[in-house]
């Protein structure tokens, strides 16, 4: 039923009983009687036709209990009961629907702030049309205050872009020719002219959209375990009832205890804490994928991080050439020709050395071949070019002479990842490669260290001497080097074997295998990357280390909060049956208490739309602050 037609019935109804009641003070019983049985119906005609719904589909609802005890009242003259239980039942489900409301209030923000209009070129003229009817390879004009209605690649102009929606970051980030763009973001300032290249439901944005409405329609095993508790629940009530008229021949009673055993603030307790935590991480770009993996993200004690582009700023440049027979220039140009189609960071790195240097280079590679976790391989002018690790040249028996070994360890234990070049089975070069921490790793390993993870290792495909530096540098408890995709998988099933909850981070793409097998999967920067979205259970979209530690505290938070309302709902249930069989707590009474229970619950899972633990964490540095100054 809409929300305008249920309050209305609700209004209708409470003048009805107020009138009741002036004519009940006036001793004027049979007109108010009158008056009470209506607002009963007005009332209870939803409450009624709800109730057959479900025993349409073999379903015991709460609708049915309140039925049969408003139906009993009525035949035992109690027309005050009968009007003021459907009058509360209807305020509570009005007042209920209202509430949750505002649990969904991210994902409702999200969607006001999706682009209608985009300004597109056609003909020659720029034209405005519907955001949907944008095509790709169009050229999209953006303006000052205006929203980028499209993924895409910046053609011209520069503007700074507030990405919020995407990343969570209210910080603009400035943008000019080649950057990328996302739908959905905002143009504070400047001019840009953009080519689309996701439209419609394929944009980031959108795809964010889906994900949230699905994550807060997927149901935690708490939720799922409460719905088959109720389903047994709720017969047993009947019976229950039966059992106590049975026994004190007291048709009241039993209907009070009918109406009062209902479950309804315990079966709400969890899905509403899980709408409102999935809708707030939402707003801080932390996109976690419902109920369930709320819970498991809540439990983890263990965290396995991807080497480049998780830990590192996965940016990685070229350091040094070294060559053997080749010139710097040549050596470059082949290694570039070779690894244009690679998507790995240390193939781009590469590529990007031969740009900068103005080197040419064409796309002369044949069978060109991904070799996981150890490099690639192509066919260049009739010679096999094999580019990678010392894995791939030691199975394809490539010798490396002493001073090619001696300079080799030299760059690895710089912290530098060394890339052997190999020409028809012989070394021609190593390009080494440097990616910088990110300036937040050592931070946020502390953190999480802070919160209780007890175990923080890094599992990566580097070399032993540059996987051993990076994790002294974050004092992280451990680390695992050259490893292929499945052995990472093998190290996640073993940690998790020792009976430890595992998540394991990375960038969504060569690290999907490892995503997948872990108890909770996290993709590092998620935006336009639709591995990670695919995935990962969670997607940390701002590309951000420490809002890692937001999302386990936010996970834990509200399964703390799904909780407290699944045991403040025992209790109250508890409370009213003892107070019924007392015969201290009556149907109206105890109808009032019920409903008033369930909105509680509610109004305690709004807290986590606005729950805020970084505010929490400078609080708590400012305090640590004033203790060691002693203020």
């Amino acid at each position: 039923m809409k929300q305008i037609q249920k309050k209305y019935l609700v209004i209708v109804s409470g003048i009805l009983i107020a009138i009741a009641l002036l004519l009940r003070w006036n001793d004027q019983l049979t007109l108010a009687n009158i008056f009470l049985l209506l607002a009963t119906v007005i009332a209870g005609y939803t409450i009624v036709m709800k109730a057959i719904q479900s025993l349409r589909l073999k379903i015991i609802s709460i609708e049915l209990l309140v039925t049969i005890a408003v139906t009993g009242a009525i035949i035992i003259g109690e027309y005050i009961e009968s009007a003021a239980v459907t009058f509360l039942f209807l305020l509570g489900a009005y007042l209920e629907s209202r509430t949750l409301e505002k649990t969904r209030s991210s994902l409702k923000s999200l969607l006001e702030l999706a682009p209608l209009h985009a300004r597109v070129l056609q003909k020659g003229e720029k034209i405005l049309i519907a955001a949907e009817d944008v095509k790709e390879k169009d050229t999209v004009f953006v303006h000052s205050g205006e929203k980028i209605p499209v993924d895409g690649k910046v053609l011209g102009g520069n503007a700074s872009v507030n990405e919020a929606t995407i990343t969570g970051e209210a910080i603009p980030v400035q943008k000019a020719k080649e950057d990328s763009v996302y739908s959905g973001t905002i143009l504070d300032t400047g001019f840009l002219e953009i080519e689309a290249v996701k439209i419609g439901e394929d944009t980031t944005f959108s795809k964010i959209l889906q994900l949230v409405e699905e994550a807060q329609d997927t149901k935690a095993r708490t939720q799922k375990y409460l719905e088959k508790f109720a389903a047994y629940y709720t017969p047993s009530i009947l019976f229950l009832a039966l059992v106590v008229y049975l026994f004190t021949k007291d048709l009241t009673l039993s209907l009070t205890f009918l109406v009062i055993s209902c479950p309804g603030a315990l079966v709400i307790s969890a899905p509403v804490s899980i709408v409102a935590g999935v809708g707030n991480g939402a707003k801080k770009g932390i996109l976690i994928k419902g109920g369930e993996v709320m819970e498991s993200l809540a439990k983890v004690d263990v965290i396995a991080f991807d080497k480049t582009g998780t830990l590192t700023v996965g940016s990685p440049e070229v350091s040094t050439i070294k060559t053997y027979g080749l010139s710097k220039k040549e050596l470059l140009i082949l290694s570039a020709e070779a690894e244009v189609f690679s998507e790995h960071h240390l193939g781009k790195a590469i590529v990007n050395e031969a740009k900068k240097n103005g080197f040419i280079f064409t796309d002369k590679a044949k069978d060109f071949q991904v070799l996981k976790g150890k490099g690639v391989q192509a066919e260049i002018n009739g010679n096999i070019i094999k580019i990678g690790n010392r894995k791939l040249m030691e199975e394809n028996n490539i010798i490396l002479s002493k001073e090619m070994n001696t300079h080799i360890f030299s760059e690895e234990t710089m912290g530098r990842t060394a890339v052997m070049i190999a020409k028809n089975n012989k070394i021609v070069g190593v390009i080494s490669i440097s990616d910088e921490i990110r300036s937040e790793a050592r931070i946020s390993i502390e953190k999480l260290k802070e919160i209780g993870i007890k175990k923080i290792v890094m599992l990566t495909g580097d070399n032993s001497a540059t996987a051993q530096k990076t994790a002294h540098q974050l004092q992280l408890d451990g680390y695992y080097a050259e490893l292929l995709p499945e052995q990472k998988v093998q190290i996640i099933n073993q940690l998790k074997k020792e009976g430890n909850k595992v998540a394991m981070v990375g960038d969504g793409i060569n690290d999907a295998p490892a995503i997948a097998a872990a108890d909770v999967g996290i993709a590092m920067g998620g935006a336009g990357t639709d591995v990670a979205m695919e995935t990962a259970d969670v997607v940390l979209m701002s590309d951000r280390l420490d809002r890692l530690s937001q999302a386990v505290k936010l996970a834990r938070v509200t399964v703390q909060n799904m909780k407290q309302n699944m045991y403040f709902a025992v209790a109250v249930v508890a409370f009213l049956l003892i107070g019924v069989l007392a015969k201290t707590v009556f149907l109206a009474t105890g109808m009032f208490i019920h409903e008033a229970s369930v909105l509680l619950v509610i109004l305690n899972a709004i807290r986590l739309v606005n729950y805020d633990n970084q505010h929490k964490t400078r609080i708590k540095h400012i305090k640590q602050f004033l203790i060691e100054k002693k203020v």
